[in-house]
């Protein structure tokens, strides 16, 4: 066997098995969705009627397909804003600045990423109980009466409502991130700016911002998907989609539709809808974000 070929047979014995992998858990699964999205089936039963894009008809004249998209892009717009601000706030803090036991703050800030998202949905779920809730409780210190929000309850606070358990579920992981590209950057181009007297802002603004922004991309990036594919976690938890669907997104309402409901075939067409919009949001933000490389020479 000649020196090409045992090269070539070297590469294929570690990508064929990945790609085997890749092709099982994800295109499979991808394709048999968009077959399935073509029929009209419970999901449990052997007959299958094949109605074509008819499920794609009705998804656009659903109104709770308008209300769970805008839901979806309400929580990735503020998640990244709230995420990403104190995430890098942190970061910053616990590398620039002389914090004594910074390590225990990162433990303590990571934590909520030990924390099973079930647990973080039920525990929030006390916190914004209206009668023994902490948030009420403490609320009602400042107030002649007690206050009783029904915080999850009432269509004009459930959303907003929704969005502390999940920033703050979110904040640790992105704050390691940028903390490990942070410490990756040579304390000689800090002490060149503080020699021309950059002043601690100027320098996190020229000289961290520019090195860690491909960490930050990434980070949007996987905030932007995971919110899109996988914020039905913490809503089935805390709302159910309720009050009267104010809280809905693509994925519960997958579920709803195809666990619930038994219309196995409206539940995939929903599907491929997140995947056409995770698709579309990604390519876009790749693009808004595009920006040179700084390399350090």
């Amino acid at each position: 066997m000649s020196a090409k070929a045992k090269r070539t047979l070297f590469v294929a014995s570690f990508i064929l098995p990945t790609l085997l992998l890749f092709c099982v858990f994800t295109v499979y699964p991808i394709v048999k969705g968009i077959y399935i999205s073509l029929y009209d089936w419970s999901g449990s039963s052997e007959h299958m009627d094949f109605i074509g894009l008819q499920n794609f008809r009705d998804l656009i004249a659903d109104p709770v397909i308008r209300t769970a998209i805008y839901n979806d892009y309400f929580l990735v717009f503020w998640k990244v804003i709230g995420i990403m601000l104190l995430a890098t706030l942190f970061a910053v803090a616990l590398t620039r600045f002389p914090i004594r036991r910074a390590a225990f703050f990162r433990v303590i800030f990571f934590f909520p990423n030990v924390i099973s998202v079930v647990v973080i949905g039920v525990l929030w779920r006390y916190v914004y109980n209206p009668n023994l809730g902490f948030l009420n409780s403490f609320l009602s210190l400042f107030s002649s009466e007690p206050v009783n929000i029904p915080w999850l309850g009432d269509e004009r606070f459930a959303m907003w409502s929704l969005l502390p358990p999940t920033i703050w579920a979110g904040i640790g992981f992105y704050m390691i991130l940028l903390i490990a590209a942070i410490l990756s950057i040579s304390d000689a181009l800090y002490e060149a700016a503080e020699i021309d007297g950059a002043s601690q802002w100027e320098q996190f603004w020229h000289v961290t911002l520019p090195l860690i922004w491909e960490q930050l991309k990434v980070s949007i990036l996987s905030i932007v998907m995971t919110t899109l594919n996988g914020s039905f976690i913490i809503v089935t938890i805390m709302t159910e989609g309720g009050p009267d669907n104010a809280t809905q997104v693509m994925g519960s309402y997958l579920y709803q539709m195809g666990f619930k409901q038994f219309h196995m075939g409206y539940a995939a067409a929903i599907g491929v809808l997140i995947l056409v919009l995770s698709l579309i949001t990604t390519i876009a933000l790749q693009r808004l974000m595009r920006r040179d490389v700084i390399e350090i020479t």
